[in-house]
C-alpha cells in the first residue's frame, strides 16, 4: 500500500526533472543561437571593414598609378619636343651649313687659285706650298671638304692646323668659326662654347660674329645653361640687333 502510495510521487517527481532539464536545454539552446548570431553579425562586420581597407587601398594605388601615368606622358611629350626641337637646330645648322661651305668654298679655291698663279712663275711644283696664305687656304679647304661630308672629327684637327700653323693668316677667323661649329655637331659643347665667345670677342666685326654668339648659346642650352643661354641671346639682340642670328635669338630666347 505505501509503495503504491510512493510511485505517484516519484513519477511526478522525474516528469518534474525531465521538465526543468528540456527548459535548461531550450535555454542554452536559445543562448547558442543568440550567441551564434552575434558572432556571425560581428564575423560580417569584420569583413566588411576588411573589405572596404581593401577597397579604399586599391582605389588608392589605382589613383596613384593614374598620377605616374600621368607624370610619365607629360615627360614623354617633353622629350619628344626637346627631340623635335634638337632635329629642328640640326637641320639649320646643316642647311647653314651647306649654303655657307659652298660660298666659302668657292671663295677658298678661287683665292688658292690665285695664290698658286702668282707663285708659279719659275718655281717648283712645292712651291705654291711653300707660300703661308696659300698653305692656309688649302688647310681650311680640306677642313670645309670633311664638314661638308659630316667628317667633324677630322675636320677639328684640319681646322685647328690653320690656327696653329697660320695664326696671322686671313683664312683664321673662317677656320675658327668652323671649328666651333664642328665641335658643336660633336657634342663637344664645352670645347665649341669657348671656340664662339673667343671668336666674338676677337672679330666682333666679322659677319659671322651674330651667328657665333647664336651658336654659343645653342651650345649651353645643351649644356642645361639656361641662364648663360639667356645672357648671351640677349647679347646677341643687344650687339646686332638687326641680324637674322639676333632674330632667331629672339625666338630663342621666348621659348626659354
Amino acid at each position: 500500500m505505501i509503495l503504491s502510495r510512493l510511485l505517484p510521487v516519484a513519477a511526478c517527481s522525474v516528469l518534474l526533472a525531465a521538465c526543468a532539464t528540456t527548459s535548461d536545454m531550450e535555454q542554452t539552446r536559445r543562448d547558442l543561437d543568440a550567441a551564434k548570431q552575434q558572432t556571425s553579425a560581428r564575423l560580417s562586420e569584420v569583413e566588411a571593414r576588411l573589405s572596404n581597407e581593401r577597397l579604399l587601398d586599391l582605389v588608392k594605388e589605382v589613383a596613384s598609378l593614374r598620377a605616374e601615368m600621368a607624370s610619365l606622358r607629360g615627360q614623354n611629350e617633353v622629350l619628344q619636343y626637346q627631340q623635335g626641337e634638337t632635329v629642328k637646330r640640326q637641320n639649320d645648322l646643316y642647311g647653314d651649313l651647306d649654303l655657307r661651305l659652298g660660298k666659302l668654298e668657292q671663295k677658298t679655291r678661287d683665292s688658292s687659285e690665285a695664290a698658286g698663279s702668282a707663285n708659279a712663275g719659275g718655281e717648283s711644283a712645292a712651291a705654291p706650298a711653300a707660300n703661308p696664305d696659300a698653305a692656309a687656304a688649302d688647310a681650311l679647304a680640306r677642313g670645309l671638304t670633311l664638314l661638308r661630308n659630316r667628317d667633324f672629327s677630322h675636320a677639328v684637327p684640319e681646322l685647328k692646323g690653320v690656327l696653329d700653323k697660320y695664326p696671322s693668316a686671313p683664312e683664321v677667323p673662317e677656320a675658327s668659326y668652323w671649328l666651333g661649329v664642328a665641335h658643336t655637331y660633336l657634342k663637344q659643347y664645352d670645347a665649341a662654347i669657348d671656340i664662339h665667345r673667343r671668336f666674338a670677342e676677337q672679330y666682333p666685326t666679322h659677319a659671322r660674329a651674330p651667328e657665333a654668339l647664336r651658336l654659343m648659346a645653342e651650345n649651353q642650352i645643351e649644356l642645361q645653361q639656361k641662364d648663360q643661354a639667356r645672357l648671351t641671346l640677349r647679347k646677341l639682340i643687344k650687339q646686332y640687333p638687326n641680324s637674322p642670328a639676333a632674330q632667331r635669338g629672339r625666338d630663342r630666347l621666348a621659348k626659354l
